[in-house]
C-alpha cells in the first residue's frame, strides 16, 4: 500500500502562522475556531489531506486532521523534517528520538506480530552501552540489603539452581505517548512505539529473593545495571529504580536470560536483565548486576522528584510540580494501537471494506473491550478481543469496517480495561515528565478516487 505525503503542522505554523490557522481552523480562526470545516475551511482542508472527507460533518470543531498533525498520538513525531531512522545490525528501521543515550521507537505498523521480534523491539537507554562480556555465564548479580544471606549469583547459577520459566510479557517505557501532551513535557517525544511484547525466559525474581532470605524489614527493591553514566563517572549509577516488594514477588517478575528463545541482545540488556511487566520499563533494569533489598522506598536516581511520577490531584498544564502531589507511576494505563496499516496509507480505488487489527494492554489489568471508529467518534464498532497468552501479555483485537466512498478517513481505536477505565480522546493529567499519556490511536488513510 502506498503512503501519502504528510505535512507537519509545525511546518505550517513556522512558515506562515496566519495561513496555518486559516487552513486548519477556517477563515475566522482569530476570533472563532468553531467554524472549522465550513465553507473555505472545508475546501482548504480537503485539499491539504488529498481527498474528500466523507464524514466531515462528524469531525469535531478544532480537530487537526491526523494527516497534518504529526504531533498527535498515533502520528509521526512532531518534527518538521523526516525522522532519523536507526541503522544498526540486527535491528529494523526504528525511529531515533535521541542518539546519546540511544533511544528509538518502533513505528506502530511494525508491531503487528503477536510476539515482538528482537529486531523490532524499541530501544530505551539512560546511559552508554556497556561492553559485551566475554563470558556471559560468569556474569554476576549481587542480592544484598535486607536479606539473611547475601547472594552472589552467576548466570550459570541462575540456570542450574532455579526453575526456568517463559512468559510473553509487555514492556513499555513510562513515557510512551509523551508526544501527546500540551504543552510539551520534558523528555523524548515518544508516540505509541515504546512498547513490545517478547517472550522472556529466565528465573522468577521471587525465587532468587527467597533464596536470599528476606528479613521482615524488607519492603522495596533497588535495581542496578552496568550501563556507564553519560558523564563517564564510574562512581555514578545511570539510573536505579525499584518496586514494592509485593511486585517483586509477583510470579511474572523475572530475571530474564533469553529473549524470544535467544540470548538477549546487548542493546536489550545482555546477559541478564529484569522484566517487571505492566509497570514502567525503567524498573526492568538492563545489564543487571545488583538487587538491593531496602527497608524503605528506594531513593536511587530516577526515584525522586518528578521522575516517573504523576500528579495525584491534576495540576495546571505547564505548571511547576508540587512534590507532595506526585505519586510513583506503577501500573501503566490502558492503551491500544492499530498495527496492520501504517499511518498515511493510500488505499486502492474501489476499496470499500477495511480490516483492522492491533494490540491492546493495560498494565496490571486486562482488556475488557476495544472499539473502532472511522467517523470521528460519531459511532463506534466493537472489535473482537483475544484473551492474553498469559498475564501481562498484550491482547490481539480485530475489526472490519465499511468505507462508503473514496476520500480521506481516520481510523480511531480505543480500549477499555477490566477496571472500567477507557482511553481518552486526548492526553490528560499533564505532568512535567510526560508520563501516562494514553490518548486513543489515530491513523490517516486515503482511498483513491
Amino acid at each position: 500500500m502506498k503512503r501519502f505525503k504528510e505535512r507537519s503542522i509545525g511546518e505550517l505554523y513556522r512558515d506562515d502562522p496566519e495561513r496555518a490557522d486559516a487552513l486548519v481552523f477556517g477563515r475566522q480562526a482569530k476570533t472563532n475556531r468553531r467554524g472549522f470545516l465550513k465553507g473555505a475551511g472545508l475546501t482548504a482542508v480537503t485539499a491539504a489531506v488529498g481527498g474528500a472527507i466523507p464524514f466531515a460533518d462528524s469531525m469535531p470543531g478544532g480537530l487537526i486532521p491526523a494527516a497534518l498533525a504529526q504531533g498527535t498520538p498515533g502520528a509521526a513525531p512532531a518534527k518538521p523534517d523526516a525522522p532519523m531512522m536507526l541503522k544498526m545490525d540486527g535491528k529494523a528501521e526504528l525511529i531515533v528520538l535521541q542518539e546519546k543515550p540511544l533511544n528509538a521507537e518502533t513505528p506502530a505498523h511494525l508491531l503487528d506480530d503477536e510476539v515482538t521480534p528482537n529486531e523490532k523491539f524499541f530501544i530505551r537507554n539512560n546511559g552508554n552501552l556497556p561492553e559485551a562480556t566475554a563470558n556471559p555465564k560468569a556474569w554476576k548479580i549481587t542480592v544484598d540489603g535486607e536479606v539473611d544471606n547475601k547472594q552472589e549469583l552467576t548466570v550459570e547459577d541462575l540456570e542450574k539452581k532455579f526453575q526456568q520459566v517463559s512468559f510473553k510479557l509487555q514492556l513499555e517505557c513510562g513515557g510512551n505517548g509523551r508526544s501527546g501532551f500540551s504543552p510539551e513535557a520534558r523528555g523524548n517525544q515518544w508516540s505509541n512505539g515504546a512498547i513490545g511484547c517478547a517472550e522472556w525466559s529466565g528465573v522468577r525474581l521471587s525465587d532468587v529473593l527467597k533464596a536470599a532470605g528476606l528479613k521482615s524489614s524488607a519492603v522495596y527493591t533497588g535495581h542496578y545495571g552496568a550501563d556507564p553514566h553519560l558523564s563517564g563517572d564510574t562512581s555514578k549509577p545511570t539510573i536505579s529504580r525499584g518496586v514494592r516488594l509485593e511486585k517483586a514477588m509477583e510470579p511474572h517478575s523475572i530475571i530474564a536470560l533469553r529473549m524470544n528463545g535467544k540470548p538477549i541482545p546487548l542493546v536489550h540488556g545482555a546477559p541478564a536483565r529484569l522484566v517487571i511487566p505492566g509497570w514502567p520499563g525503567s524498573t526492568s533494569a538492563k545489564w543487571l548486576n545488583r538487587i538491593w533489598v531496602r527497608d524503605k522506598e528506594h531513593d536511587g536516581p530516577g526515584m525522586t522528584g518528578a521522575s516517573y511520577r504523576v500528579a495525584k490531584v491534576p495540576m495546571v498544564p505547564g505548571g511547576k510540580a508540587d512534590n507532595a502531589n506526585m505519586v510513583i507511576l506503577e501500573s501503566m494505563p490502558v492503551r491500544s494501537i492499530i498495527t496492520n496499516i501504517a499511518h498515511g496509507t493510500e488505499l486502492p480505488a474501489g476499496t470499500r471494506k477495511l480490516d483492522l487489527r492491533g494490540h491492546a494492554w493495560a498494565g496490571e489489568n486486562t482488556i475488557s473491550a476495544v472499539h473502532v471508529s472511522i467517523d470521528y467518534g460519531a459511532s463506534w464498532k466493537a472489535a473482537e478481543v483475544k484473551a492474553p497468552a498469559n498475564k501481562y501479555a498484550w491482547q490481539r483485537w480485530t475489526a472490519a469496517v465499511d468505507l462508503p466512498s473514496a476520500g480521506y478517513y481516520e481510523a480511531w481505536v480505543r480500549a477499555t480495561d477490566s477496571s472500567g477505565k477507557m482511553q481518552p480522546h486526548v492526553v490528560g493529567n499533564w505532568n512535567p515528565q510526560g508520563y501516562g499519556g494514553n490518548a486513543m490511536h489515530r491513523i490517516a488513510l486515503l482511498v483513491k478516487a
